[in-house]
């Protein structure tokens, strides 16, 4: 009797040892990141991505859309991983002629009305810039990442990294405004539980409206 008690007080001890330490390995964290600018402005439409061991596991490519609609690419500022496909709808009631020189993704929709039948797969990392050959004044911006950790800042500044694996990521981000030489310096971060980081970017924020087109007919 005495020996089977010892064993019954011996199995309890390891479960309530082993119980917590089987919930800390499943718990997930949460990160929400503010981002403003060298005057302390809350910046919208800036990248922030993570990457790190428990990022770079799987990855997750998607189907985006970047639509033309009074001849302004929508949105302005896409995020996406790598090995996802963009389509280039048209949805004004002239044609557009949508390309891009940069190195990560050179490509050239000849003039078009409707939705093009083959998406663009984006299979580099890097920044692409949009435009369209026949309205100088559209532009858009996508950045592609090799994580699948990534989101795009709203009009307060902010985006949350929801149920996210604790560990150390390093913290990159990026702004289309950003000029090159002016790159951030990457971040170490120990994410656990529920954190709030801000970071601030080393240029000064202006407000982004599309020019309107001075041809009424094209």
């Amino acid at each position: 009797m005495h020996t089977s008690l010892r064993a019954v007080v011996m199995v309890f001890f390891h479960l309530c040892v082993l119980i917590p330490t089987f919930f800390q390995i499943g718990m997930a964290a949460t990160l929400t990141v503010t981002v403003k600018d060298k005057d302390g402005k809350l910046v919208a439409d800036a990248v922030v991505y993570l990457e790190g061991k428990a990022a770079i596991s799987k990855r997750h490519p998607a189907s985006l859309e970047i639509a033309q609609k009074d001849k302004k690419f929508l949105p302005l500022v896409s995020v996406a991983q790598v090995g996802s496909s963009i389509s280039f709808p048209n949805r004004d009631e002239v044609q557009h002629q949508v390309y891009s020189f940069s190195p990560v993704k050179r490509f050239e929709l000849k003039l078009y009305a409707g939705t093009p039948s083959n998406p663009i797969i984006f299979d580099k990392a890097g920044t692409v810039a949009l435009g369209c050959n026949i309205h100088d004044s559209m532009l858009a911006y996508i950045l592609i990442v090799d994580t699948p950790l990534f989101g795009k800042t709203d009009a307060q500044g902010k985006f949350v990294f929801k149920d996210i694996t604790e560990g150390e990521y390093t913290v990159k981000t990026w702004h289309f405004q950003l000029p090159n030489e002016l790159a951030t310096k990457p971040q170490q971060v120990d994410i656990k539980n529920t954190m709030e980081l801000t970071l601030a970017l080393p240029f000064k924020a202006k407000e982004w409206s599309v020019p309107k087109s001075e041809n009424p007919y094209y």
